[in-house]
């Protein structure tokens, strides 16, 4: 399994960072994450645990085709997303650190290796890392540039 872990704080409410990466997912997750080329959700209506979406990725040259559902959703707290081919699991927590800010952990977990692909483990560990510190990155800009604090 390769495991990576970022977190970054985020000077924006849980609710508003949720609502940001939750609710309009479809609409937002491209942007933070350019690597996502195609982007379609085959369940209907607003996301909810088990909707269920399909991917095209294009990373570090390789392109890779997923089908994801999502496993968890915790308003404000927590959104979880695992496909089974390729095995992995991504996971959003949001954690109130004042009114108006949030501390963003962001995991993504590759579960499974293909054979081939084990003596490269080192490497593919490292630009997981990466793209795990590129998103949250990535999320705080656009949140803190798009979205208003709330007056207080």
């Amino acid at each position: 399994m390769v495991k990576a872990q970022a977190s970054i704080e985020i000077e924006r409410s849980p609710k508003s960072v949720y609502r940001f990466i939750a609710e309009d997912f479809a609409r937002n997750y491209p942007r933070w994450s350019p690597e996502v080329k195609k982007l379609q959700f085959h369940t209907q209506g607003p996301l909810r645990v088990g909707s269920v979406g399909r991917q095209v990725r294009i990373d570090q040259g390789r392109r890779t085709e997923s089908v994801f559902r999502i496993t968890e959703m915790q308003p404000a707290q927590r959104l979880t997303f695992e496909s089974d081919s390729p095995s992995f699991l991504v996971d959003y927590l949001f954690v109130q650190d004042s009114e108006q800010r949030t501390q963003l952990t962001f995991t993504f977990e590759l579960r499974r290796l293909d054979l081939m692909m084990r003596p490269f483990e080192a490497l593919i560990r490292h630009a997981v890392q990466d793209g795990a510190r590129r998103t949250v990155q990535n999320l705080k800009r656009l949140i803190e540039a798009e979205l208003e604090p709330a007056a207080a």
